[in-house]
Parts: structure tokens; sequence; C-alpha cells
């Protein structure tokens, strides 16, 4: 499977998105009908838990602070009040999915914003890259 990250190509990875060296994100597809499945945990800025999605459905939702809208080819997460896109994953074709757009804290505290163009983690910041992950993870940050 690849995924895009930003305007980053992530070639042959296994499904997992390692962020600080902790994995954060899995992305899969339904064997039978080919949704997209997401596991996906969500920390504030101390590294507390505030929200986990189990196979693209919210599992623990702090204060219902968060909503998920989902489709077989998207996934939508975002701030209940303000709206505000924390994640956003689409199926692009057969074998791969972006992750669109996106604003959340890793487990370290540290903000990891993803736009159309980049990645951006403390002073990290990756455009216009292809990696070949080789059937392993995909490490941001």
């Amino acid at each position: 499977m690849d995924i895009e990250i930003g305007s980053n190509l992530y070639k042959n990875f296994n499904g997992t998105i390692e962020v600080e060296g902790i994995p954060q994100i899995q992305v899969a597809r339904h064997p039978s009908t080919g949704a997209l499945l997401v596991n996906f945990a969500l920390f504030d800025l101390n590294g507390r838990m505030l929200a986990k999605m189990v196979d693209s459905t919210l599992m623990f939702n702090e204060r219902r602070a968060y909503e998920v809208t989902k489709t077989d080819k998207r996934i939508l997460m975002k701030e209940a009040d303000s709206g505000k896109v924390v994640l956003q994953l689409d199926v692009k074709d057969a074998q791969g999915i972006s992750l669109a757009q996106g604003e959340f804290h890793t487990m370290k505290g540290h903000l990891l914003q993803v736009t159309a163009t980049a990645w951006k983690i403390e002073k990290q910041h990756k455009s216009g890259q292809t990696h070949d992950s080789q059937g392993g993870v995909v490490s941001i940050g």
C-alpha cells in the first residue's frame, strides 16, 4: 500500500504511521468491501489521550469534543465546536491512500501539521519527497 502525507509519497508501507517513534495511525482496507479502516490516537499537548478511533469509529471521545464523518473512501475527524480538521484520510486508488490534511499533537506533545504541500513537526518539514518503506512503517518526526 502507498500513502501520500502532504506532498510526500511513501510507497510499500504496512499501514502503520509512527510519529516521533510511536505508532499513532494505522490504516487498512476492509478485505471484502475495500472500505477505509483507520485506527488513530489523539493526544493533547501533555500527552494525555483525548480520543481514540478503532476501525474508523470513535471508541473514546473525551467530552464528545470530536466527531467523525466517514464513507468507504474518506475518514474525516473534526473538533465538534470549531469544525477544525484534526485528520482527513482519502482513498486515492486501489493501492493508494492520502493523508490530505490534519493538525494534531503527538504523544510527546508536539504539534504535527499536514497540508496539501507538506508535513511539519517542530522544526522538521518534508515536502515533495518519495520514500520506499519496503513493507515497513512510515516514520515521521
